[in-house]
């Protein structure tokens, strides 16, 4: 298959009047977590140890050694935190289920006490009004699955699928929105590429061969979820999709998209959406691998029909081709963090440049258009298929103030850009279903650790104490009215 379009189209100039004010009544307003960055209880209920637990405990791997042992010990505080979010007036709530606390080795049955949490938790959401969404797998693979080799090995797939009926079966006569994956590119890019993030290894072929191991993992678990739910069950997959953008319309420029956007997109939606790779990616990639690791059906297996397709967006990408004295790299500014070791296999001539304009905490441009931009990019390129955003957000320095008030006046015009984009999207026709803020919490940001806090609820990290900032006041007046409130609005965080 040849790769779809890879530039995106610019935001439209905005005429506020051209679009209406106001969301879908059934637009689903929600925050998104992940087990490993607010769980805690590392080890209570027969959990093991999962990947991050062991790279965060590994010297050097992490902001000041940090890691999620407690986090913010929603595992304990569950009940106030979903109490947080009915105040606020959010209908959904997007969370992940930790896989060794399910299932410890990822093989076997399911060890119920862990599973008993999920359902309180799903019982309790339900009880005030929200909408559980399960994302089955963010990052946290079971370390003894790691050290039969991780996702790079084929096994993993089929591991995942088992795990995937086992949670189906507990939970799906209550939850209705399934997740398979979040973010697969982080895991095989981040993970075996670039080392950054766990397990922290540094193989290219490595990291290729694990984005299509969690290709068929996806495909796999989507067919075992749903032998064991409701038919009325929808099935997703979330992707971190990049907005690649050319510094010029220098071929070479251009080249430089047709590489980033094959890595970071293509290589996902291809054979999800479409039922192959594309041919420029295993092209430019030859150099590395004979892509043999893509047995006969697996095209098949992957490409089962989705019921929606989450997009995560924080900021886009500006790239170039090789400098012209020929040395390739240049400044890291793709957002990923700063690595001898590059996520990009077979790009190492890319050039990324930072892309102009306000950033936030983590260095990150801030630009609402890109998310317009990818919204009605795969409008088009998985026409009738329904999209959610399952993350978007910002991190800032938040600090109370003398009165144990969080003011965030800029996040609010951070959510206000992005749910603008949303809204014009909307307008122009893209089947946007829901919006889901990352995140509720402050927490515990991976290799960061506690450094960034990108919640809308301030957490003080000594005691646990949480204190709504003033963004989740304004997010929370968007979701009960559906109308954007103006960026000053609202008044400061706090009880």
């Amino acid at each position: 298959m040849s790769g779809s379009e890879s530039e995106s189209e610019s935001v439209p100039p905005q005429h506020p009047a051209a679009f209406p004010s106001a969301f879908p009544s059934a637009f689903l307003w929600g925050a998104a977590t992940s087990a490993y960055q607010i769980e805690g209880a590392a080890r209570e209920g027969g959990r093991t140890p999962s990947i991050w637990d062991t790279f965060s405990h590994t010297p050097g791997r992490t902001a000041g050694g940090e890691h999620g042992d407690i986090a913010v010990d929603h595992y304990h505080r569950y009940r106030e935190d979903v109490a947080l979010m009915a105040d606020l007036g959010l209908n959904a709530y997007r969370f992940s289920v930790s896989w060794p606390r399910v299932q410890p080795t990822g093989r076997g049955p399911a060890v119920q006490v862990g599973l008993d949490f999920y359902r309180r938790l799903v019982d309790v959401l339900l009880a005030r009004g929200i909408k559980p969404a399960i994302t089955l797998y963010h990052w946290d693979l079971p370390q003894e699955l790691e050290d039969a080799g991780g996702w790079p090995e084929r096994e993993t797939a089929y591991r995942f699928a088992e795990y995937a009926q086992l949670v189906g079966e507990a939970l799906g006569d209550r939850v209705e929105q399934w997740i398979t994956l979040n973010e697969p590119w982080c895991s095989a890019f981040l993970g075996y590429g670039s080392g950054v993030h766990a397990p922290g290894r540094t193989d290219p072929v490595a990291a290729l061969r694990a984005a299509h191991h969690l290709n068929l993992a996806h495909g796999l678990a989507t067919s075992a979820l749903r032998s064991v739910m409701p038919a009325r069950n929808s099935v997703a997959l979330s992707l971190n999709s990049a907005v690649v953008r050319p510094f010029s319309r220098d071929p070479a420029d251009l080249a430089a998209v047709r590489k980033i956007d094959d890595l970071a997109n293509g290589i996902f939606h291809g054979p999800v959406l479409h039922g192959a790779y594309p041919d420029t990616l295993t092209a430019a990639t030859a150099g590395l691998t004979d892509w043999s690791f893509v047995q006969d059906g697996d095209p098949a297996a992957i490409h089962q029909p989705l019921d929606a397709l989450g997009l995560n967006y924080y900021t886009p990408a500006l790239v170039s081709g090789p400098a012209e004295d020929g040395a390739a790299g240049g400044p890291r500014a793709d957002g990923h963090g700063a690595s001898a070791h590059s996520p990009w296999p077979g790009a190492d001539d890319v050039v990324f440049h930072q892309t102009p304009g306000e950033r936030t905490e983590m260095g990150w441009t801030i630009d609402p258009s890109g998310l317009y931009d990818l919204i009605t990019r795969y409008a088009r390129e998985a026409p009738g298929l329904a999209l959610y955003v399952t993350e978007n957000g910002a991190a800032y320095d938040d600090k109370p103030d003398p009165d144990g008030r969080v003011h965030d006046p800029e996040r609010i015009a951070y959510l206000h850009g992005h749910l603008s984009a949303v809204r014009r999207a909307l307008a122009d026709g893209a089947d946007v279903r829901g919006y889901y803020l990352w995140s509720l919490l402050d927490n515990f940001e991976w290799a960061y650790g506690y450094e960034k806090r990108f919640g809308a609820v301030y957490v003080d990290y000594g005691t646990l104490e949480r204190t709504p900032k003033s963004s989740a006041r304004w997010y929370g007046q968007a979701a009960r009215t559906g109308v954007l409130p103006g960026v000053g609005d609202v008044g400061g965080g706090g009880a």
